[in-house]
């Protein structure tokens, strides 16, 4: 699983290009969330694991606190979470998850993203079966089998634990995802460059020429789209 991280961190490299989007995103995924629940993150687990996230990208309070207190104020808008699945070029595949206030707008938006870039849209569950939700931690290390240990001793379920050079990667259920990033606090990790649940493709397609620009070109129009949050595929971009 370990060469799944290349994916992953070019991904967040691309991201994090872009600080002004990332943190217009993550301010309406705040908003939803405390909006859904109680707006206080140690009490809404799903905002925790948002606020959590967006730390990851450097979002400052400031933009993390505005939205948690709009959605604590009379604002009565309203956000829709949706997955469209779908296909690119030559055996790709893409699942985009958004966060919108239109449906009609967003559903359009990203089947036009799909229809003009070489890809078309699938029903619900046509390529997500080939994916697997995964808790992604990574972090700068060098001993693996110490991060390993501590989890163990902590009585915490992972899937995985990889030394890619000089970082660490962990692996693990979902639905663990609190549990293992408060192990890895608890044993000394304080900073991380990725703490997300990511869809992980159980099989990776290479593509190359005009395909590979096509479908580059695909995932550029998608994440442009301001109610997508993410996009995962099974492309291998390693090299």
């Amino acid at each position: 699983m370990g060469r799944k991280w290349m994916n992953i961190r070019e991904k967040k490299a691309k991201t994090d290009q872009n600080t002004s989007r990332i943190y217009a995103k993550f301010g309406i995924e705040i908003y939803a969330a405390a909006k859904s629940g109680d707006p206080d993150p140690e009490s809404n687990q799903k905002l925790k694991f948002v606020v959590d996230r967006a730390k990851t990208y450097n979002v400052p309070r400031h933009v993390i606190e505005k939205a948690i207190d709009k959605a604590k104020g009379g604002d009565d808008e309203t956000f829709q979470e949706l997955r469209y699945e779908g296909f690119g070029p030559n055996g790709s595949m893409i699942i985009v998850d958004a966060l919108t206030n239109n449906v009609n707008r967003t559903a359009g938006n990203v089947r036009a993203a799909y229809g003009k870039n070489g890809g078309n849209m699938g029903v619900s569950g046509s390529v997500s079966y080939l994916f697997e939700s995964t808790a992604v931690f990574v972090f700068n290390g060098e001993d693996a089998d110490e991060v390993m240990m501590g989890l163990l001793e902590a009585e915490v379920d992972v899937r995985e634990v990889l030394q890619e050079e000089d970082q660490i990667i962990v692996y693990g259920e979902p639905t663990e995802f609190h549990s293992i990033k408060e192990a890895l606090e608890n044993i000394g990790i304080s900073e991380f460059e990725v703490a997300e649940i990511e869809m992980l493709a159980q099989n990776e397609v290479t593509l190359t020429g005009d395909d590979l620009r096509l479908f580059e070109r695909l995932i550029d129009a998608l994440e442009d789209d301001d109610d997508v949050q993410k996009v995962y595929h099974n492309v291998d971009l390693e090299d």
